[in-house]
Order: structure tokens, then sequence, then C-alpha cells
């Protein structure tokens, strides 16, 4: 059963830190688009909200396998952290992605100052695909160690 929340649990992640790093990987190249390119390239990401299940599920996972492992004194520090790294990057998403979907209503009208609130949708992006590739790896060293036979 443990192997199957841990599975799991890094399948969740590793869908919603793949999209975040297409964010990331084509930020360079939106930044210079003029505004009606831009419009249009955001139009790719229609249907993307449904990866917020994943993103969810997996700090959800996360916290139970946290709770399964809290005597693990080598594991659950890296789990602790890796959860923290995910809730931040959840936090960041609803403090500037979301306002900047409402605002833009999801890029389908650009008010007079889209190009602050472009710069606050992709580097809110940007940051939240380094989070999630952060907790993403303590979670990988977490599974390391445990499979190494050093977890307690």
């Amino acid at each position: 059963m443990k192997n199957l929340l841990r599975f799991i649990t890094i399948l969740f992640v590793v869908i919603a830190l793949s999209a975040l790093m297409a964010h990331l990987l084509e930020l360079p190249n939106k930044m210079n688009l003029s505004k009606d390119n831009y419009q249009t390239v955001q139009q790719i990401y229609r249907g993307w909200s449904w990866l917020g299940i994943f993103e969810l599920g997996a700090i959800l996972l996360t916290i139970i396998w946290v709770i399964i492992e809290r005597g693990n004194k080598k594991i659950f520090p890296l789990l602790l952290t890796a959860l923290f790294f995910f809730i931040v990057s959840i936090v960041t998403f609803f403090i500037f992605t979301f306002p900047t979907n409402i605002a833009t209503e999801n890029w389908t009208q650009l008010p007079l100052e889209w190009q602050v609130l472009r710069k606050n949708w992709e580097y809110s992006h940007a940051s939240r695909a380094i989070l999630n590739l952060i907790g993403f790896s303590l979670l990988i060293v977490a599974l390391l160690k445990e499979r190494n036979g050093v977890n307690r």
C-alpha cells in the first residue's frame, strides 16, 4: 500500500511539474511577443485548469505520505520540506497567477496594464516550476534514502 501511495504521489507531482516546466521553458520567447501575438499564444492554455486536480492531489498525497513517515527521522524532513515547496507553489498561484487570469478573463481581454500582468503570470509560473522541481527532487531523494536502507 505504501508503494502505491508513493507511486501515485510521484505521478501527480510529475504531471503538474511537466506543465509548469513547459511554462518555464517557453518564457524567454513569450516575453518578447507583441500584444496580439501574446494574446493568441495564450489561448493554447484553454482547458489547462484541470491540471489543478493534479497539483492539489500532489499536495494531499504528500500530506498523507508525511503523516505515514512522521516517525522516520531520515526521510520525514525531506518529505515535509517537499510539502512546503508544493504549498508555496500553490500559494504563489493564488497570489499572482489566478488574479491575472481573472483580470485578463483568461487572456481573452488585455487591459492597458497587460505587460505587467504578463510579467506576473509568466514569472509566477516560472517560480512555481522551480518550487515544484525542488519538491519533486526532495521526494526522489527520500525514496532513494529509503531504498538504500538508510531511512531510520
